[in-house]
């Protein structure tokens, strides 16, 4: 919160998105900006997907298991309905929300309030994922974070799933995903077209 010149308080309104592929450290990063707005005694709410329960059903949880309480959604409509008089808002696993998160990031940022997204930017199959590309053209800021290949050791690309579904959305950890470097998933693909 800042002051102008006649002494009227100003909230500066604002999207960070940070986004990469699974293993990189996304969920880490939102805990860390979300604690440093606390510390810094401001109102914060997280929000995450009610259907990411892999850690937990109501905190936002890192690899890392380091963690934060958050409200879990159904749809992106709701953290509108409970955003409340907050100055910080956060969202985690946002590729799982509906398309409206975008409008709905943008009316809260409009509001004054700073709104810090973490999600998959693409999928398995290395396609732009939800509403993370969409989020990431109206932002004012985004950071690409990388997990390392584990195959090469080069900065990954994408996650590799490593078990035969073909769903979308499958939520998993290092039994069903791999993070791979581009070339490194060039191989993978080409292997798993070997086994069909």
């Amino acid at each position: 919160m800042t002051e102008n010149l006649i002494g009227e308080s100003h909230r500066p309104g604002r999207i960070e998105v940070v986004c990469g592929s699974m293993f990189s450290g996304k969920t880490e990063e939102l805990i860390r900006r979300l604690k440093r707005a606390k510390f810094a005694r401001q109102k914060v709410e997280i929000f995450k997907p009610s259907i990411d329960t892999r850690y937990s059903d109501n905190d936002v949880v890192s690899h890392d298991q380091n963690s934060i309480p958050s409200t879990p959604i159904d749809s992106s409509s709701s953290i509108l309905l409970l955003a409340g008089e907050n100055d910080v808002i956060g969202i985690d696993e946002a590729q799982f929300l509906d398309e409206g998160l975008v409008r709905v990031c943008n009316e809260l940022a409009y509001r004054g309030v700073r709104v810090i997204v973490a999600g998959l930017d693409m999928d398995f199959q290395g396609v732009p994922f939800g509403p993370i590309p969409g989020l990431c053209a109206i932002a004012d800021e985004v950071t690409k974070v990388h997990a390392i290949c584990v195959k090469c050791g080069s900065l990954a690309y994408v996650s590799h799933r490593l078990v035969k579904n073909d769903k979308r959305v499958l939520l998993g950890e290092t039994q069903e995903y791999e993070p791979l470097c581009r070339e490194c998933y060039q191989k993978a693909l080409a292997a798993d077209a070997q086994d069909k």
